[in-house]
């Protein structure tokens, strides 16, 4: 018997990969730890994709009774988190940013961990995942493709940071727009897809 579904493997990296966007992490990122140490910044790396892989666990192990308890359906989680990184947007686009501060958690957990990377989107992926485990290989797969895809998101985020210093703050400044506007696009569609979902009855 195989020790690894190396098929679901594949498939759980490269749906959680399309889902969480390393990529385009990266502009996220840069504005939102600009003016900041880089000390701060390599810190906020890793607490985010810290945070980001507790709450997928968590997800993971106990989504479907967390929201069962709490009467949420999954279009209203989709729904909150768009509107969360909506306000993170506008606040982007128009410059309007609050100042860094001397907190070490805040950047890192709301919004890079969640909604952004840990977001509705990957959480579903997750669940739904976990729900076709029945062996120790595909609970290796599911459980490698996760690690994998956070390792990533690390490195995306911790090499960055060589960027941040070379664009300069002009530079910055476009990357915070562009950041602010690909963020608001994420917002909008994972709205639209909640309601969506209303109307369908899935809410």
């Amino acid at each position: 018997m195989s020790v690894l579904d190396t098929v679901l493997l594949v498939e759980v990296f490269v749906t959680l990969f399309v889902i969480m966007d390393p990529v385009g992490t990266v502009p996220i990122f840069l504005s939102l730890t600009s003016g900041r140490s880089a000390d701060y910044a390599r810190r906020a790396a890793g607490q985010a994709v810290g945070v980001s892989f507790f709450v997928i666990v968590a997800f993971a192990i106990f989504g479907q009774q967390i929201l069962s308890y709490l009467h949420i359906s999954l279009p209203a989680l989709q729904c909150a988190g768009g509107l969360l990184l909506l306000l993170i947007a506008l606040e982007l686009l128009t410059g309007n940013e609050k100042e860094p501060t001397s907190a070490t958690g805040n950047v890192a957990i709301v919004p890079l961990a969640t909604p952004l990377l840990a977001g509705p989107g990957a959480i579903v992926a997750v669940m739904l995942f976990v729900e076709r485990i029945d062996d120790v290989a595909t609970f290796a797969a599911v459980a490698i493709g996760v690690i994998a895809m956070h390792a990533c998101l690390w490195v995306a985020m911790r090499f960055s940071l060589p960027i941040l210093r070379l664009i300069r703050e002009s530079g910055v400044l476009l990357v915070t727009r562009i950041a602010g506007l690909l963020l608001s696009a994420i917002a909008v569609q994972l709205v639209a897809d909640a309601v969506r979902a209303f109307i369908a009855g899935e809410g």
